[in-house]
C-alpha cells in the first residue's frame, strides 16, 4: 500500500502511507517534508546492536533482510507479562547522529532502506553514505511522541539480545499499523531538511538584532557576541 495524499491547501505537507518493505519506486517519491506512517514490520537497532553485529562481528538474530528494511532508532517501554511476552505501550526516538559511523556497515549487514530516529544526521553522512544505497532518513515530529508511536504496535514478534543489552537495547521485532508520524528529512540527493532550515534562519538571524542596543552584561563569562562558544 503505497498511497500519497495531496495537501487540500498550500503550506500542508504530503501525507504519504508506505508498506514495509519499502520499495525503491516508493522511497524516490518521497519529498523532504513528507509526513509518513507505515505499515508492517519494523525493527529496532541503536549502539548496542551495532557493535555487536559491526565492531564484534556477531550473526544477526534474525534475517533482516527477509524481515524487513526499516531500522528504528528507539528504546521501548516495555513490561513483562506473567506469560513472559512483552507489553510495550511507548516507544521512544533516540537521536540518531550518535551512530552515524556504524551507518555503511550497517546497510551491507541488514539490508536496510529506512532509518528511523529522531533528530536526522549530517548532509555529508546522507551523501556519502544513505544516497550510494538509496536509504532514507525519517524523523519522529518533534518530542513526546512515545505513546502515540507505541498507539501503532500491534503486535511483539520478537525480542533479542535482551539479557545482553537490557531492553532499550535490545533488538525488538514490532508489527504496526500507521506507524507515525515520521518527516522526511533526507532527500534523495543527500540534502537533509533540518539543516536547510538552520542556514535559512541563521542567514537572517543577524537582522533580528539590527538597531537594538547590546545588552548588559556583567557576569563572569558573558558575551554579547553569537560568534562566541559559550560552556
Amino acid at each position: 500500500m503505497n498511497e500519497r495524499k495531496e495537501p487540500a491547501t498550500t503550506g500542508k505537507r504530503n501525507t504519504v502511507r508506505l508498506q514495509m518493505p519499502v520499495t525503491d519506486a516508493a522511497l524516490s517519491e518521497l519529498q523532504q517534508g513528507d509526513v509518513v506512517y507505515l505499515d508492517g514490520v519494523v525493527y529496532t537497532g541503536r549502539e548496542g546492536v551495532y557493535k555487536r553485529c559491526v565492531d564484534e562481528g556477531v550473526a544477526p538474530p534474525v534475517d533482516f533482510a527477509a524481515l524487513s528494511n526499516v531500522n528504528f532508532h528507539c528504546s521501548p517501554a516495555a513490561a513483562v507479562k506473567p506469560d513472559g511476552s512483552y507489553d510495550v505501550g511507548a516507544v521512544t526516538a533516540t537521536a540518531s547522529f550518535r551512530f552515524a559511523r556504524w551507518m555503511a556497515r550497517w546497510f551491507e549487514i541488514s539490508g536496510a532502506k529506512v532509518i528511523l530516529g529522531k533528530g536526522g544526521m549530517s548532509e555529508e553522512i546522507y551523501k556519502e553514505v544513505f544516497v550510494p544505497r538509496g536509504a532514507r532518513y525519517l524523523t519522529t515530529v518533534g518530542y513526546g511522541t512515545g505513546a502515540l508511536l507505541g498507539r501503532g504496535i500491534k503486535k511483539t514478534l520478537g525480542a533479542y539480545w535482551i539479557e545482553e543489552l537490557g531492553l532499550a537495547q535490545a533488538l525488538w521485532v514490532f508489527e504496526v499499523e500507521k506507524f507515525g508520524p515520521f518527516l522526511v528529512d533526507s532527500g534523495a540527493d543527500g540534502s537533509s531538511l533540518f539543516e536547510q532550515s538552520n542556514r535559512a534562519v541563521n542567514a537572517r538571524i543577524e537582522s533580528l538584532y539590527a538597531g537594538l542596543k547590546p545588552p548588559a552584561l556583567g557576569r563572569y563569562g558573558e558575551t554579547s557576541s553569537r560568534e562566541d562558544e559559550v560552556i
